[in-house]
C-alpha cells in the first residue's frame, strides 16, 4: 500500500473550502429566516437550493474522502485529541448529509414544494403532516446548533495546527506544503 500523502489532494480542498463557504452562508441565511419577515421568502429562495447542492456535495465529498488517503496525523499527537479529529469529522459528514435531508423532509412535511428554481422541483420524502413538520424544525434548528459548535471546534483545532503546533495539519488542507510531521 503506497505511503499517506502530505496533504490533501486539489479535489479534496475545493470541496472543502467551497462548502465551508456555503454552510456557513446558510447558517446565516437560516438566522436571517427565523429573524425576518419580509427577508424570509428572498432568503427561502436561496436556502433550498443551496441545501440540495450542499448534499450532491457531500455526498461526492464522502465518496472521494472514501476512496482516497489522506494525510496522517502526526505520530506525537496524544490519543484523545486523535479520537476527537475522528470523532469531529464523523460528526461533521453526519450534520452535512442530515440537515439538508431534514430541511428536505421538514418542507415536505409542511405541504410546501422544494423548488431549487422556478420550474425544477424536488419529490416530497416525507408526509404532509404539521406534527412531522413541527418535530423536524426543532431537529433541524437543534442540528444547526450542533453544526455551528462542530465547525467552531474544527476551527479552533486547525488553528491550533497552524499556529501552535505548526505540524502541517493546517496546511495540509489550506493548499500550503504539507510539510514533514511532527513524530
Amino acid at each position: 500500500m503506497s505511503a499517506a500523502p502530505d496533504r490533501h489532494d486539489t479535489f479534496a480542498r475545493l470541496l472543502h473550502w467551497s462548502m465551508a463557504v456555503l454552510i456557513l452562508a446558510m447558517l446565516f441565511i437560516g438566522v436571517g429566516m427565523v429573524a425576518s419577515i419580509t427577508l424570509r421568502p428572498t432568503l427561502l429562495a436561496l436556502h433550498r437550493p443551496i441545501g440540495i447542492a450542499l448534499l450532491v456535495l457531500a455526498v461526492v465529498r464522502l465518496v472521494h474522502r472514501l476512496r482516497r488517503r489522506t494525510p496522517e496525523l502526526p505520530r506525537d499527537l496524544p490519543g484523545w485529541q486523535r479520537a476527537a479529529a475522528h470523532a469531529s469529522h464523523v460528526a461533521l459528514y453526519a450534520l452535512m448529509l442530515a440537515m439538508p435531508l431534514i430541511g428536505w423532509a421538514m418542507v415536505s412535511a409542511a405541504g410546501n414544494p422544494v423548488l431549487l428554481w422556478d420550474d425544477v422541483q424536488l419529490p416530497a420524502i416525507a408526509p404532509h403532516d404539521p406534527a412531522v413538520y413541527s418535530v423536524l424544525r426543532a431537529a433541524h434548528a437543534w442540528l444547526a446548533r450542533a453544526l455551528l459548535a462542530v465547525i467552531l471546534l474544527h476551527l479552533a483545532a486547525a488553528l491550533y495546527h497552524a499556529w501552535i503546533r505548526r505540524d502541517g495539519v493546517f496546511a495540509s488542507m489550506a493548499g500550503g506544503r504539507g510539510g514533514a510531521r511532527s513524530g
